[in-house]
């Protein structure tokens, strides 16, 4: 039987409370004990309760019960879970993460982290800076790096010396492997983040970053 319960205070709004069971129509083991006892009491003494059909009740009731402790157990670790992923999110707030983007705004006057990865161990490191149009504005250079990610930050400024105006910027990057072999190298870039949010619209945990937007956490690489 289900009972709705209605705040006075929520009525006056036109809302009501979740509808709630009435745990006194649930049957529990002490009335299913009552039914058994019950049972043998009214049965035909000629023709008395097989015990296969009462290891049979009781494996039914054995296997009810059990599906509802495991629900609740399933519930209770689903709390858990969401309890444990709420603490780990909060403590990303402000923390800057390396995330699989090639591009990032420039503020004015301000600098852009990222990092290179690397497949394989690298005599040399070339990364283009380009702008919204695909100009170069800037190259950079790392000296020898080992397989991984190889981490470098632009200042913000152009092959002039000059500052690059505010507005969006990518990275192009090509490794220079032992013997001159030349290869294309994924950049990802650095932000903080702004927010979080569990359970958003594409599920899961989602990541609020300055500039960059949402993106989910699985795309997340590395976390400063």
């Amino acid at each position: 039987m289900i009972t709705t319960q209605v705040n006075p205070d929520l009525a006056a709004l036109g809302l009501s409370q979740t509808p709630q069971q009435d745990k006194s129509k649930e049957l529990g083991a002490e009335d299913f004990l009552k039914l058994m006892i019950t049972q043998f009491q009214h049965q035909d003494p000629m023709k008395p309760l097989d015990s296969g059909d009462f290891i049979g009740q009781l494996a039914q009731f054995g296997t009810v019960t059990g599906l509802q402790e495991m629900r609740q157990d399933f519930s209770n670790l689903a709390g858990s879970l969401v309890s444990n992923q709420a603490l780990q999110a909060s403590s990303l707030l402000g923390r800057d993460v390396l995330v699989n983007r090639s591009s990032a705004p420039l503020a004015a006057g301000g600098t852009i982290g990222a990092a290179v990865e690397l497949p394989a161990p690298a005599d040399h490191v070339r990364i283009q800076v380009v702008d919204a149009s695909g100009k170069i504005v800037r190259t950079l250079s790392l000296q020898a790096q080992p397989a991984g990610l190889a981490h470098f930050e632009w200042d913000g400024k152009t092959s002039d010396g000059d500052a690059a105006p505010a507005g969006n910027y990518g990275f192009v990057a090509q490794s220079i492997a032992p013997g001159g072999t030349q290869s294309a190298a994924s950049v990802l870039v650095s932000a903080p983040v702004e927010s979080v949010t569990i359970g958003g619209n594409q599920g899961g945990l989602m990541l609020t970053l300055q500039g960059l937007g949402e993106i989910p956490f699985s795309a997340v690489r590395q976390i400063g």
